[in-house]
């Protein structure tokens, strides 16, 4: 029997395995998963995607399942209660970045939702892959860098543009699926 092929960056860890399958280029229209992405991925910036995978779980119970009205009112007790959490990464920057984020994404979502907005920064839907080779993907676009730059003016922190480009990959905003892996042309 053949084996599937898959983007080579998911490796055989069964956890990196199910999420390419499963989640990873999917485009994604709830506010609330996108929200929990992009808190995510602003946690993973100079870390593994696995090593975010693995403490997601914890991520989501930590952060009341990344409900940005209860984010947004995190107070110093919250804070130090997230900062002594072995479960999640432990970094002030990352997690006082999340609270201003939830403020930038409830005053965002006051005006339209998030997801419309940010699905204005897709050429097509749903993209399509155009990789043969994952060293031919970049580390950001374009795009990415002016998502990111009216993120920053939207208020919104810790979000650079590899960052953000992450993040269109995995919300499926952009298609990186490797044109050989057997999800590049799925119909999501």
């Amino acid at each position: 029997m053949p084996s599937v092929k898959r983007c080579a960056w998911c490796g055989e860890d069964p956890l990196y395995i199910r999420y390419h399958d499963e989640e990873w280029g999917r485009p994604l229209y709830d506010d609330r998963r996108l929200f929990e992405f992009l808190i995510l991925e602003s946690f993973q910036a100079g870390l593994s995607w696995i090593t975010i995978l693995r403490k997601r779980a914890a991520f989501q119970i930590a952060f009341d399942d990344f409900d940005p009205v209860k984010i947004q009112a995190y107070d110093d007790l919250k804070i130090n209660e997230l900062l002594n959490n072995p479960g999640i990464i432990r970094n002030r920057r990352k997690i006082q970045a999340s609270i201003a984020n939830a403020k930038a994404f409830l005053a965002l979502q006051q005006k339209t939702s998030f997801a419309d907005w940010l699905w204005a920064y897709a050429d097509e839907q749903p993209p399509k892959p155009q990789w043969a080779r994952a060293e031919d993907i970049p580390v950001y676009t374009p795009r990415a860098l002016r998502l990111s730059q009216d993120l920053k003016k939207a208020g919104f922190q810790f979000l650079g543009a590899t960052t953000v480009y992450a993040f269109m990959q995995a919300t499926g905003i952009v298609n990186d699926h490797l044109l050989d892996c057997h999800c590049a042309e799925r119909s999501f």
